[in-house]
């Protein structure tokens, strides 16, 4: 069980990141257009990006919270660090990204806000610190996974083969 659940949280904290690492490309490329542009795509990601952040975003913590129960001495460490990662995408993504998506999706796009430029700044230094963090604990799961496996010998054919560390 505890390798369907650690095979979960990578899933789920690995398609997590990747989706912020893309959203922050376009994000990035939108820089360099104005505001216009700017909220007409602003609207289209708001459509349905949420959803797909919640459906990954929340599982991740989940199983990463109860691999951090079943872990044990280091491992337990660097999962705990994983699970300390995601809640600080969860809480700039509640404190700060949400609240201006919220304000957002009332945004015109033939009459943007004058403070528009700022409100994108802001939204996107928060989403760059989600996404380093988001990425980390990402980091942090392979590195634990591959920390939790030993090479020993296989007693059938003498080769090295990977075993888990732990019991469970």
């Amino acid at each position: 069980m505890a390798r369907v659940v650690r095979g979960l949280s990578l899933v789920f904290s690995g398609v997590f990141a990747g989706f912020l690492v893309s959203v922050a490309v376009l994000e990035n490329s939108l820089r360099g257009f104005g505001a216009s542009v700017y909220t007409q795509v602003r609207l289209v990601e708001l459509d349905s990006l949420d959803r797909l952040a919640s459906v990954t975003l929340i599982p991740a913590i989940v199983t990463t919270v109860v691999l951090a129960i079943w872990a044990r001495g280091n491992d337990r460490r660097v999962v705990l660090a994983a699970v300390a990662l995601l809640v600080v995408v969860f809480v700039t993504t509640l404190a700060i990204n949400l609240p201006i998506n919220s304000d957002q999706t009332a945004w015109s796009v033939q009459n943007p806000p004058t403070d528009w430029a700022a409100v994108r700044d802001r939204w996107q230094l928060a989403h760059l610190i989600r996404t380093a963090a988001a990425l980390l604990a990402f980091g942090a799961l392979i590195g634990s996974t591959l920390s939790t496996r030993q090479p020993s010998r296989d007693p059938e054919n003498g080769r090295r083969v990977l075993k888990e560390a732990s019991g469970r």
